[in-house]
């Protein structure tokens, strides 16, 4: 299927419009929901949304109609902090962030030096991305200008919203991966200019953390994003209690961690540092004054004993939070696994997360803190054509639990703990089915 075709899409509908809140209920006027609805596609847009019966008059003669009933369509969802290059360290056993790093991380990652390295595990992992109903994600490659070439062009050939950048470190790690400081930011420069826009693709400037990179290194990158605002930036943040005392080290003369990137002027409304785990109050008010976000990557923060994020301290001050697999330290790449793992990461801390929450988080609420709710996020009138076919009966225990569900927050709440990639019916991105269970 081409996505200049006009089709029709029936089934069950559910978007967020607004943040749900915390309440076991969602805020009125939050949520659209239709029980039987048509979702009418054209040129990879939505056309339109309503009650099948409301719109089926309005429909041309003849449209195809793909019909979905008894399943559940929702917004494509949105990982917004996950390193590609790392997909195959998954599930190494028993390191936490600095021993994982040059255990794991820093040899794999030496490997994307090789074009066809990258484009073999940038197809693999954009598979398993819409195997799991992700259709956009903020990725990290890693240093090597080839990873994002390769990466980018997987993505360009299947007509993804897509953020990435090449990772950008001078200093504490293995020569292979170091850039000379200068030389990384005039890679980046050049993808830049090569990526940056075209299609659906978007760069995200990608310092990988405060201890690698020089100080000339993050205050080039601030500079870079001063001069082009439509730039997005990503890094890491307060994830380790060893990484601050490193941090505290390398950068005496900055008052805190946070402070290290500001100084560097990286801290702005397209900014997302992932994890901000031991943040204080008064950090947390500085990142949301400047219109940051904080990636909430809870299934990696476990498996890495990293810490329990509190969210709510977050909301309390206003400060945007995303979730994030953050493979290859989260243990899966399924937005649903991610919210699952979130909502225990929260009943620890007291503060456990509704699937009202959690499911506008991983949809409308990450495309708004990433500055992409005018294109994803929502099915609505005007907005790109990604979204996701989710079956409540993908797994025989789902499927049990479904059928004792009464209200329709109850089957949300099952399918958060209890969905998987079998619950991912199709995919779609661009107005294209670009994943159907069961196919190749």
């Amino acid at each position: 299927m081409t996505s200049n075709e006009s089709r029709v899409i029936r089934a069950e509908l559910l978007s967020f419009d607004a943040d749900p809140g915390e309440g076991d209920s969602p805020a009125e006027g939050s949520v659209r929901h239709y029980a039987d609805g048509a979702l009418w596609l054209e040129n990879g847009r939505i056309k339109a949304i309503d009650d099948y019966a409301a719109l089926a008059p309005r429909l041309p003669e003849g449209i195809e109609t793909v019909d979905h009933r008894g399943k559940l369509v929702m917004p494509g969802f949105i990982d917004s902090h996950v390193h590609y290059v790392q997909l195959e360290i998954m599930a190494s056993y028993g390191r936490q962030l600095l021993d994982w790093l040059n255990e794991y991380t820093f040899p794999e990652e030496c490997g994307f030096a090789q074009r066809e390295r990258a484009e073999v595990i940038s197809n693999a992992f954009l598979d398993e991305m819409l195997r799991v109903g992700t259709t956009t994600a903020q990725v990290f490659c890693s240093s090597h200008p080839t990873s994002v070439e390769a990466f980018f062009s997987a993505c360009r050939e299947r007509d993804l919203r897509m953020l990435a950048g090449k990772v950008l470190m001078d200093r504490n790690a293995p020569e292979a991966l170091c850039d000379d400081t200068y030389g990384g930011i005039r890679d980046t420069e050049r993808l830049i200019g090569e990526w940056h826009g075209k299609g659906r693709l978007g760069y995200s400037l990608t310092p990988r953390f405060a201890p690698t990179s020089t100080r000339q290194q993050l205050d080039a990158t601030g500079g870079l994003l001063r001069n082009d605002p439509s730039l997005w930036l990503q890094t890491h943040l307060s994830e380790n209690p060893g990484e601050l005392d490193w941090v505290a080290e390398l950068f005496p003369e900055s008052r805190d961690y946070l402070e290290v990137y500001e100084q560097s002027g990286l801290v702005g409304p397209r900014s997302t540092f992932a994890h901000g785990i031991h943040l204080d109050q008064e950090m947390r008010c500085r990142l949301a004054e400047r219109g940051a976000n904080i990636a909430f990557c809870p299934s990696s923060n476990m498996f890495l004993g990293s810490g329990l994020f509190d969210r709510l301290a977050a909301r309390e001050v206003g400060l945007n939070i995303t979730y994030a697999s953050d493979i290859g330290g989260g243990t899966d790449l399924s937005g649903l696994a991610t919210l699952k793992a979130g909502y225990q990461v929260g009943q620890l801390r007291g503060q456990p997360l509704t699937a009202w929450q959690g499911l506008y988080g991983l949809t409308l609420g990450n495309a708004k803190a990433l500055s992409l709710d005018d294109k994803i996020g929502r099915l609505a009138p005007g907005m790109e054509a990604d979204f996701v076919v989710i079956d409540p009966d993908g797994s025989p225990l789902l499927g049990r639990r479904h059928a004792r569900c009464k209200t329709l927050g109850e089957r949300l709440f099952a399918l958060m703990m209890l969905g998987d990639d079998r619950s991912i019916l199709e995919t779609w991105a661009g107005g294209r089915r670009q994943h159907q269970r069961g196919q190749a």
